[in-house]
């Protein structure tokens, strides 16, 4: 478990916030899971069905068209596999030598070809992909057949063990998505609880928790969390529904 204690201002908390600054400032080995899907960076696809309003995209309802409330999402690709490296960087050094990082991406299909993020993951210790078996979704090519899944990699330390019997689930999870949440990119609360019930965790961290499922799934488990959002109507959110679930938070 954590090897240096998660400073008490960051205990139970939502914290509005760039993810990989806030990172930075935790010590090492505070945090024993961490669980979390950043920013996709869709409307920097090739694909043409999501894109921004002065580039008339086939899905115009779609609730990302727009990016985040204070992410674009539509960073150039170089730069958004740095992002995201220096933030798994950062996670890997929060975890202790039983620790692990779940980090959920979606792979799709850039200028014909699969682009499955191995850019973003190679080099870091991962031990396992989970797919995400999610239902439904739109499919504007007929190059080819509706993708209806999302990845988790589990990417490790080497002391890292499942909790008691978890190592009999599979490694598909059948999961619908997340409805009844404005959030334009919400998890359904049974994903992160099915990983966070699947280790020993003390304590959790989702550095982009969004509208905060994380949070609440490691509140209704009984664990200590810490979210992390730049946008401060998803850390409102986030707040209002750990407290729904029986959280308290600090004022």
């Amino acid at each position: 478990m954590t090897t240096n204690a998660l400073p008490i201002e960051f205990k139970n908390q939502i914290i509005r916030g760039d993810a990989l600054e806030l990172m930075c400032q935790l010590p090492d080995g505070c945090i024993d899971l961490v669980v979390t899907s950043p920013p996709y960076n869709l409307r920097n696809s090739t694909g043409g069905g999501l894109k921004g309003a002065n580039r008339h995209g086939k899905w115009p309802d779609a609730a990302l068209r727009q990016g985040y409330e204070a992410h674009a999402d539509n960073m150039p690709d170089a730069a958004y596999v740095a992002w995201q490296r220096a933030c798994l960087t950062e996670m890997l050094r929060l975890i202790p030598e039983d620790g692990a990082i779940f980090y959920n991406h979606k792979w799709r299909v850039q200028r014909g070809l699969l682009q499955d993020r191995k850019e973003i993951v190679v080099g870091f210790p991962v031990r396992q992909i989970i797919v995400w078996k999610r239902k439904g979704g739109v499919n504007f090519s007929d190059r080819f057949f509706l993708p209806t899944f999302e990845v988790i990699y589990l990417i490790a330390k080497p002391e890292f063990r499942l909790a008691p019997r978890a190592n009999t689930l599979g490694d598909v999870w059948e999961i619908a998505q997340e409805r009844n949440n404005s959030h334009p990119a919400p998890f359904p609360v049974e994903l992160p609880a099915r990983i966070i019930r699947s280790t020993t965790a003390r304590s959790v961290l989702d550095p982009f928790v969004g509208s905060g499922t994380t949070a609440v799934a490691a509140t209704i488990l009984g664990r200590t969390f810490l979210g992390i959002d730049n946008a401060a109507s998803y850390c409102e959110m986030a707040r209002e529904r750990v407290s729904e679930s029986g959280g308290r938070m600090k004022d």
